[in-house]
């Protein structure tokens, strides 16, 4: 993966660690663009809204990217690489285990399992000094038994073709590279790269009832309609307004037909 002129410069596997997103972080400055840190084992991994993340050693893909778009992209624009990193993973298992993989706003990867939607992944973008730090946490190999929660799934559960570990991250890790690379070349224009339309179309959130739990306490339920080029989620309410949502928790509440 680390190969002369390409993204990747510097690829690190460690036994167990807290958060490969905090160790990564805490080293951003002194590394260059494109240092990969993977973990078999995590024991302080996070998610969105500071949630834990736990999962059996060598069970999953748990690994953080260091990206630094630098003055090619404005840094308003950073925003879509939480978006980003979805689509690249969810492109990139579909292409290695033949698996399905939607994306819940803004950043939770599902999958079927039983004609059941689960969360298998999740992923958290957090600002360092000049860059950010992409951490990727997938479930592969988890067991009915081994989930942290009913709710989860797993590539395994969802019946991947591949639950190689070695082969998923390879493709995981092109596929950033390629859409990344587009992305920036676009000066971060999420419309120019064709991102905003690849991240709407494997959105499941799009098209259904929601409920978004707001900073503040604040709740909107509403139809989640689109997606908007600041990559915010926007929400028609029943009162036919249209709020656009940049942070919070959103639940899916049932299909709108």
């Amino acid at each position: 993966m680390v190969a002369e002129g390409g993204l990747w410069t510097s690829l690190e596997v460690v036994d167990s660690t807290g958060s490969t997103n905090s160790d990564l972080a805490a080293r951003a400055a002194s590394l260059p663009e494109g240092a990969v840190l993977v973990a078999e084992e995590q024991t302080a991994g996070r998610g969105r809204l500071d949630r834990s993340w736990v999962a059996p050693t060598r069970s999953g893909l748990f690994f953080s990217v260091l990206l630094k778009p630098g003055p090619a992209v404005p840094p308003e624009q950073w925003g879509w690489l939480t978006l980003l990193a979805g689509v690249a993973t969810a492109t990139g298992l579909s292409r290695a285990a033949g698996v399905d993989t939607a994306l819940k706003w803004p950043n939770d990867l599902l999958v079927t399992v039983d004609g059941e939607e689960r969360k298998t992944g999740g992923i958290l973008a957090e600002r360092v000094v000049d860059g950010v730090v992409i951490g990727i946490g997938l479930n592969v190999t988890l067991t009915e038994d081994e989930l942290p929660v009913p709710a989860a799934g797993s590539l395994a559960l969802a019946k991947a073709t591949v639950t190689d570990r070695d082969p998923l991250l390879r493709a995981v890790l092109r596929s950033l590279e390629q859409w990344y690379g587009n992305w920036r070349a676009a000066g971060g224009d999420p419309a120019a790269s064709g991102l905003q339309e690849t991240y709407a179309a494997g959105c499941a959130t799009l098209g259904r009832h929601v409920r978004a739990e707001l900073p503040g306490g604040r709740t909107l339920t509403g139809t989640a309609e689109a997606v908007d080029t600041d990559g915010r989620l926007v929400i028609r309410t029943a009162e036919g307004q249209h709020e656009a949502v940049g942070a919070g928790d959103v639940i899916h509440l049932r299909s709108v037909h």
